[in-house]
């Protein structure tokens, strides 16, 4: 039986004008989801849409539809960009669904009866973009400690989940699962900053909110947003309906990935939830960094003013999906903030994509129809010290890209997939392949010239999970398919004895980064 692996991003909140920073989680998930299958581990990959609450309203009124025909429009174009990036969802889950609502509702009921969730009322000040409650002491300045903006003061009738209760045994939690959130620097945040100063009941349900789920026996009531957003997890399984063999098989997911924004819900709400309703718990927690810009995070709420283009819909067709996966990937320490810059951007696609792997793949495939009418050479043992070196630095990398993905080190794993590349250059450089065919050493071109085939099939094997495109025309051009699972990545012998190699376009062509950089912002000021 195969192994599992469920993986899950944030449910996002319906937005026509996503950006990089916006799909960073989902990218990242995507690499980490391709890789598992790869490993032949039988994945399931969620993503979806927040579409409940009070701003979802009013953004539909400022454009005059109802808040289902302005979420299907968004949904729509959100599903548009997930194609143009290649993300590989296995579901994508709306919380207007059905199934979810009705699920949502039995979950709210089921707490209720157990005694964790009572009636009283709320006041405090509110952040209607944020969906979040804040006292007066969490205040920064006046206005939300997470977004900047204004907040109100409302006074509701409310019902309350015993979220105080769980203090200790979420210290207990931590303590014996020190991977259940990671960075750990994320762990000493939620104990000093939220649980340790006490845990206060949350407020689940509003009178004001008429978009949203309706609590089951007290209809006046709609489940406000964290007990209805988080619980996707489970629904999008089945959970709680006729048919829960998803759930049954997927649960508990493997890892959650989430911005550190919102690592406080899923680390310390998600995991209440879950112990009150008597389910095992997320084997893991990742809250990822920022992507910024500038001096704040790269989002749609703080890019005024901004001169550099960081549209994914204008970058992905002009410079192609996989080198705007590779930058997140390779520039982004996964876990912690990094930022960006179109010229940063540029000069990684040249100097990683265009002069290492692009153009290793070129001036091999030229080698190989120069000296053997691009046909693959014959397997032949190496007896050369430079060869058994180079193949063995290969071999090293493919360990190092398996140890860190396992423990989602993704800029770790995609840098030692670079380093593969850069090893076969070098090598090129230092073995002269022309040298040995002028000097009429046949049998050791063929191994020199195999080895490099070898070692960018081993490469792009490795680098499909973060540049699918380009890596599965390399994988297709040595006669492969680019889905099958790892195999041969430790060894030479993955290619077939004098098979034909396809002609092969260039990957990534050099850019003129001064020309494009002056072309991206009158884009991006436009």
């Amino acid at each position: 039986m195969k192994e599992k692996f469920y993986i899950t991003t944030p449910i996002y909140y319906p937005s026509n004008k996503m950006t990089l920073g916006n799909a960073y989680t989902t990218i990242c998930c995507d690499a980490l989801a391709r890789f598992n299958r790869k490993l032949g581990k039988d994945v399931f990959y969620l993503t979806g849409t927040d579409e409940h609450g009070q701003k979802i309203t009013q953004s539909a009124q400022k454009v005059g539809k109802s808040e289902k025909e302005y979420l299907d429009e968004i949904v729509a174009d959100t599903k548009q960009l997930w194609k143009l990036l290649d993300i590989s969802y296995d579901k994508f889950i709306r919380t207007t669904d059905d199934y979810h609502e009705k699920t949502v509702q039995k979950i709210f009921t089921e707490l209720y009866n157990k005694g964790y969730i009572y009636k009283g009322s709320y006041n405090g000040w509110y952040c209607t973009p944020c969906e979040s409650f804040w006292t007066e002491s969490q205040l920064v300045d006046g206005k939300c400690p997470d977004c900047g903006r204004e907040v109100k003061f409302q006074e509701e009738e409310a019902y309350f989940f015993k979220l105080s209760e769980f203090g200790d045994k979420l210290l207990k939690l931590y303590e014996e699962n020190p991977e259940f959130l990671l960075p750990k620097n994320r762990v000493n945040e939620m104990v000093n900053n939220f649980i340790k100063p006490g845990l206060t009941d949350l407020c689940v349900s509003r009178t004001s909110v008429k978009w949203g789920v309706p609590v089951e026996f007290d209809s006046k009531h709609t489940i406000y947003v964290w007990i209805d957003a988080l619980s996707n997890y489970i629904t999008a399984l089945g959970y709680g309906s006729s048919d829960d063999s998803l759930f049954k098989k997927f649960w508990p997911a493997d890892v959650h990935v989430i911005g550190k924004e919102i690592v406080r819900f899923h680390s310390i709400i998600w995991p209440a939830m879950l112990m009150a309703l008597d389910l095992p718990l997320p084997k893991q927690i990742f809250g990822h960094g920022w992507l910024l810009f500038g001096e704040g995070k790269l989002s749609k709420s703080k890019e005024s003013g901004a001169k550099e283009c960081i549209d994914p819909r204008v970058l992905a067709p002009r410079y192609s999906t996989d080198a705007v996966r590779y930058f997140l990937y390779r520039e982004i320490p996964f876990g912690s903030d990094g930022g960006y810059s179109t010229e940063a951007f540029l000069t990684r696609i040249n100097a990683d994509l265009a002069n290492n792997f692009g153009n290793l793949v070129s001036r091999t495939f030229s080698m190989n129809k120069k000296y053997f009418n691009s046909q693959i050479p014959q397997y032949l043992e190496p007896t050369n010290q430079d060869d058994i070196d180079f193949r063995n630095n290969v071999v090293s990398n493919v360990n190092d890209v398996k140890k860190y993905m396992q423990v989602y080190d993704i800029t770790k794993a995609v840098t030692s997939v670079l380093n593969i590349f850069t090893e076969a250059n070098t090598y090129i450089q230092k073995v002269q392949p022309w040298v040995i065919a002028k000097e009429g050493g046949q049998d050791r071109l063929k191994v020199v010239i195999r080895s490099l085939l070898e070692a960018i099939r081993i490469g792009s094997e490795l680098f499909y999970a973060f540049a699918p495109n380009s890596s599965s025309k390399v994988l297709e051009a040595l006669g492969l398919n680019p889905t099958a699972e790892f195999e041969n990545l430790d060894n030479f012998k993955g290619l077939k004895d004098n098979a034909q190699i396809s002609e092969l376009e260039i990957l990534f062509p050099r850019l003129d980064v001064e020309k494009e950089l002056k072309e991206l912002s009158e884009i991006a000021n436009n």
